[in-house]
């Protein structure tokens, strides 16, 4: 069997059916010139590489020989990875979500050759089973309906693009922003909060780090509320198995309401997110634990998911050996043979026990603190009998925006927690990002070193690669003072606009992008938070570094007609949440100036503040000219010092370490 149209490309997802006997495209005018030829529908299925039930439906389904025959005698098959190509997903999710009322991967979808959807579903078994019909039978039934019901398959695509396009040009209305809106959207938050496990809803439970961020941020001013909210869900996921308890780094979510089953796989975007999230907490609170979960996961980041280029990596899978969670239970024996002398520590510490919480074996928990070398002695044999498992696979291609969103978590945790290395590491992320994957001045999407070793870059960078690409730079520049991130937050800030704005909110692709059905926007967080809320609030920074006051308003077309919907649905918009309070919060502007001033960046480091800018350049002189808060400022006889200012109203600048922590203390925290 020779290899199909995806073996030269570059998503590991996509790889992974190259050998299938299904005659496979990429996205592409190919695929779709075939089918128009052809006269055939057109078979969507879009996954990742992560995606437990995608490789469930490979194997029972693409790779067997009967149902590829249907598929390549019926159909023209499109293959999509949807971390690529978040535009496409995006479309044909709204499609199904709009004919099923859900959604989720593998997604299955049928199109004509224009590209319009006609009928689809996500997953599809190979037998008739609870009451889905099997995969071989729905492919002979949409090619009946093809063949002999032509006109109607084409009025339900036609309505069905129409309905997508009336989505995505919904308006939501022009609200006012305002500073109730916050608090409004954290009452709300109560309504579905578990206060015995922490989280929001039933099982699935996920992380939501968006929304624990705002709830962060209104503790630190002083909202028992919010901050108990946060508290007690950042300790249920660090207890649980969805936290290795082993390596560090989070699942993608929790099977149960408790955080206690993963589903296994260890998506970048979440590790990044929670790094922050357990980081800015710390801060806030000095939780010894959430401080610890911070370090592994950085560690867990900067040792595992590296690409040696200098970017992330996407994911790694669930399964391994074809079980999902292999890699990670350990039955009572395992345990006992590893541990040897310390067993009971094990078992103390873990909470593994002979029945197991997982299929007969034992996902570590944590179960108690015990002393630390023991501690350290338990994981680390763990570990090694671990260590000589098979591996579940990595998905590892580079996403700029993914790597964006890794590169800004750790600048600021690396700052919060003192990790010099933290911060390194995000600057030579970002580095790679903006030399290998900016082609001609375009940020580009994907990277990936192929096993020849050929490096490739592909897709258009889309809104959500700028955005955390501009959030990177701005968190670099606050964590280095060097004039060459805030200009190249500047650049983003300045290409996003130029690509993506529209008369308010932001399309997901750019003015130079290939048409598809409709030009898409993503509005609401989702598993990565919404670009157009990131952008939101990184230009309201840019505009006061530069005091370019355009940023800001490009920032408030974005966020009005979003602003009523974020009070009343937080857990869709917990990042424009936090662009709404920075607007509403009046911000500190604190620029440091001259030699020796770690003692007063310590005083603004000390707490998450989220609603500040922060300007401590090595030299002044690499800024004038930039930014107008540090014209005619420096050290005051002969010593660093601290210039607060509030929308331009400006205290008396301060030497003294506490004097700032005093002219610190408010409710802009």
């Amino acid at each position: 069997m020779m290899a199909n149209r995806l073996a030269g490309e570059t998503s590991p997802y996509l790889l992974q059916h190259k050998d299938n006997p299904v005659d496979w495209y990429p996205w592409g005018d190919e695929a779709f010139s075939k089918a128009r030829d052809e006269d055939k529908p057109v078979l969507l299925s879009i996954g990742y590489a992560a995606c437990h039930w995608c490789h469930v439906m490979e194997h029972e389904s693409f790779e067997d020989a009967e149902t590829a025959r249907l598929m390549n005698d019926g159909f023209v098959s499109i293959k999509v990875d949807r971390e690529e190509r978040p535009d496409i997903d995006g479309i044909y999710m709204s499609a199904v979500q709009a004919m099923t009322g859900g959604g989720g991967w593998p997604m299955t979808m049928f199109l004509t050759p224009d590209g319009d959807p006609f009928f689809g579903g996500t997953y599809f078994p190979p037998v008739d089973r609870h009451g889905m019909p099997s995969f071989k039978k729905l492919l002979t039934a949409i090619s009946d309906a093809w063949r002999e019901r032509r006109d109607e398959v084409h009025e339900q695509g036609q309505k069905l693009t129409a309905h997508i396009k009336e989505q995505s040009a919904l308006g939501f209305g022009a609200g006012e922003i305002e500073a109730g809106i916050v608090e409004g959207a954290i009452a709300a938050l109560k309504a579905s909060f578990d206060p015995t496990y922490g989280g929001f809803g039933g099982a699935p439970k996920f992380p939501q780090a968006m929304v624990i961020d705002v709830l962060l941020a209104a503790g630190g001013r002083g909202n028992t509320d919010a901050a108990q909210m946060a508290t007690t869900t950042l300790d249920g996921m660090a207890a649980g198995g969805m936290f290795d308890q082993l390596a560090g780094g989070f699942a993608r979510y929790s099977v149960d309401p408790y955080w206690l089953i993963p589903h296994f796989e260890k998506m970048l975007y979440d590790n990044a997110q929670l790094l922050r999230t357990y980081a800015r907490s710390w801060q806030n609170t000095g939780n010894a634990r959430h401080r610890k979960v911070a370090e592994m996961t950085a560690r867990w980041l900067l040792t595992e998911m590296r690409d040696p280029a200098g970017g992330f990596w996407s994911s790694l899978d669930a399964d391994s050996e074809g079980e999902e969670g292999r890699f990670y239970a350990f039955t009572l024996d395992e345990v006992r043979d590893a541990t040897g002398d310390d067993f009971g520590h094990a078992v103390e510490a873990l909470g593994f026990t002979e029945a197991g919480n997982f299929e007969g074996k034992s996902v570590p928990v944590h179960a108690a603190v015990i002393e630390r070398n023991a501690e350290e002695r338990v994981r680390g044999a763990l570990l090694a009998v671990r260590n000589t498992r098979v591996r579940p696979g990595t998905d590892s291609k580079v996403l700029a925006g993914w790597n964006g969103l890794t590169a800004a978590a750790l600048a600021e945790a690396g700052v919060a927690l003192k990790e010099p290395t933290w911060i390194a590491a995000a600057a030579e992320a970002m580095d790679f990002v903006l030399t290998t994957m900016r082609v001609d001045g375009r940020l580009m999407r994907s990277y990936r070193e192929t096993d020849a070793g050929e490096k490739l870059v592909k897709h258009l960078g889309y809104a959500e690669d700028y955005a955390f690409v501009l959030e990177a730079c701005l968190a670099l520049f606050e964590a280095t003072g060097s004039a060459s991130w805030l200009e190249s937050a500047r650049w983003a800030a300045d290409e996003a606009i130029r690509l993506f704005a529209s008369d308010d909110t932001f399309f997901t692709t750019g003015t130079d992008a290939p048409d598809l059905i409709t030009r898409p926007k993503e509005l609401v967080d989702n598993a990565v938070p919404s670009a157009n809320s990131v952008l939101a609030l990184g230009l309201q920074k840019i505009a006061l570094v530069t005091g370019k006051n355009d940023y800001e308003d490009v920032a408030l077309a974005a966020m009005r007609p979003l602003a009523d919907a974020a009070g009343r649905s937080p857990t869709g918009f917990g990042t424009l949440l936090g662009a709404i309070d920075f607007y509403t919060s009046d911000p500190d502007e604190i620029v440091i100036l001259g030699p020796s001033a770690e003692p007063l960046l310590d005083v603004v480091r000390e707490r998450y503040r989220p609603n500040k800018i922060l300007i401590a350049p090595d030299d002044a002189a690499d800024l004038e000219g930039v930014t107008p808060l540090v014209e005619g400022r420096g050290p005051v006889e002969g010593k660093a010092a601290a210039y607060v200012c509030h929308r331009g109203v400006c205290l008396l600048p301060v030497t003294d370490p506490e004097a700032l922590r005093e002219q610190l203390k408010s409710d802009r925290l």
